[in-house]
């Protein structure tokens, strides 16, 4: 009977399951963590009375949202004691994803738990204020209210000039040429005045401990880093798109992966995000 119930939970839990890690990667930022959730809410899908359910995705959307708010009270704490710039775990698709592009993530970060529940819930999955306050416990017109306080925050964050899917790969398989071989008249042409760089080796590998910003600091780590590539190479596994941006996956000389994700605007790159850490990586073998 056990094996019975089993498999009758799984079969009306598995279809909604790519919709909930969606919801839990965008409120944890960890791959890792989105699955520990989702996975503790099919274990308790197998323990409710799915009968009495009427609506099983409102039901788990609620139960995944609410394990997310409790993991982000110890993911707080932990970001405080990691090593270097956090970056969330990289996701590569073959599409663009403009509704949580990478810089939103890390917009995300600074909003309190409650704030980012109401307004991924609202204004990124179109749920009802009424639907939002069943879900976090709180009234309709306070949702409003965190939601609200959310999207100023996070307004910067949204892209303002959408790149083609076409221009943003060939964007991204250029500043690779450029940057591995060491042209840096190219590399310079493709980059804007106030660029920056957000590396993330959460003190597993090399990586800057502090975000490096401007045009000329920039390319002096890009004609440091050059000198490496060419002793030791960087091979291209794929271009694709990084959370939303344009980018590509990279086996590196030490045999580790690495993704690079490039925000556009105004047809120039903006800011470099490169996630190095072996941990936000292992998913993508």
């Amino acid at each position: 009977m056990a094996g019975a119930g089993h498999e009758d939970a799984a079969l009306s839990f598995d279809p909604l399951r790519p919709k909930l890690m969606r919801v839990a990667y965008r409120m944890l930022g960890s791959g890792a963590d989105a699955e520990d959730i989702v996975q503790e809410a099919f274990i308790r899908w197998m323990g409710a009375d799915r009968v009495a359910v009427r609506e099983p995705e409102a039901f788990l959307r609620r139960t995944v949202t609410r394990l997310c708010l409790d993991q982000l009270k110890s993911a707080r704490r932990q970001r405080e004691t990691y090593v270097g710039p956090w970056l969330p775990d990289p996701v590569v698709e073959e599409e663009e994803d403009q509704d949580v592009t990478l810089p939103l993530m890390l917009a995300l970060e600074r909003l309190s738990p409650l704030e980012r529940a109401a307004f991924l819930l609202h204004d990124v999955f179109g749920l009802a204020f009424e639907e939002v306050a069943a879900t976090i416990q709180r009234d309709p017109a306070a949702c409003r209210q965190l939601a609200t306080r959310a999207r100023t925050h996070v307004r910067e964050a949204r892209p303002r000039f959408r790149v083609e899917k076409e221009r943003g790969i060939e964007l991204a398989k250029a500043f690779f040429t450029a940057s591995r071989s060491g042209d840096m008249k190219a590399l310079g042409a493709m980059l804007a005045a106030d660029v920056s760089i957000h590396s993330d080796g959460g003190g597993k590998r090399p990586a800057a401990m502090q975000p490096v910003i401007g045009f000329d600091a920039v390319m002096k780590v890009h004609e440091y880093l050059a000198v490496l590539f060419q002793k030791n190479g960087s091979n291209l596994v794929r271009a694709g798109f990084v959370n939303g941006l344009p980018g590509f996956v990279t086996l590196e000389a030490d045999g580790e992966l690495q993704t690079t994700a490039l925000e556009i605007e105004d047809g120039k790159v903006a800011a470099i995000y490169v996630v190095r850490n072996p941990d936000k990586l292992r998913h993508l073998h």
